[in-house]
């Protein structure tokens, strides 16, 4: 348990740390093509979900290789924390502009952090509890549903508010 502890603890930081630096990696590689499927390409709620969504999954890998052995539902638990993870950042940003009429850096910033956190806790607990074994399947097919989504809605995003560019 102290080893998951351990990864789990260095995945939230990676992914804060990891998940920062993309939010600007599209703009400093020129705007390349390839880089902007994985990092956001605009300001807009669904491009931010990338920040928690591709690095939590990259981190994922290597929690999987590193602890499957001792803790067989890690992959269940680690999509299901990717998929609510992910969740959370329109949630929490519909609900706080909701009750404050606007949108300020400060909660945005707050949003993402606490939706790693959340992500990797519940991920963490699921592990040891072993809940979700049933259902890895379903859930990896979901995260590879949202991957496909993402690739292919940053470059043709539907006509819907969560795709909508605020700096435009």
């Amino acid at each position: 348990m102290k080893r998951l502890k351990c990864y789990t603890i260095i995945g939230i930081i990676f992914v804060i740390i990891t998940g920062t630096l993309f939010h600007f990696l599209y703009n400093w590689t020129d705007k390349n093509f390839i880089v902007g499927l994985f990092t956001p390409v605009n300001e807009s709620v669904w491009e931010h979900m990338k920040l928690l969504f591709f690095p939590m999954l990259l981190y994922s890998f290597v929690m999987i290789l590193n602890l499957k052995t001792d803790y067989p539902c890690i992959t269940s638990s680690l999509c299901f924390g990717i998929l609510i993870g992910a969740l959370l950042i329109p949630t929490f940003f519909y609900a706080y502009t909701f009750i404050l009429g606007k949108n300020t850096l400060f909660f945005d910033i707050l949003i993402f952090v606490l939706s790693v956190i959340i992500a990797f806790f519940i991920a963490y607990k699921l592990t040891l509890s072993c809940n979700l074994q049933p259902y890895t399947f379903l859930l990896c097919f979901l995260v590879g549903v949202l991957f496909i989504c993402f690739v292919l809605f940053t470059f043709y995003p539907l006509n819907l508010k969560i795709f909508e560019d605020p700096t435009n």
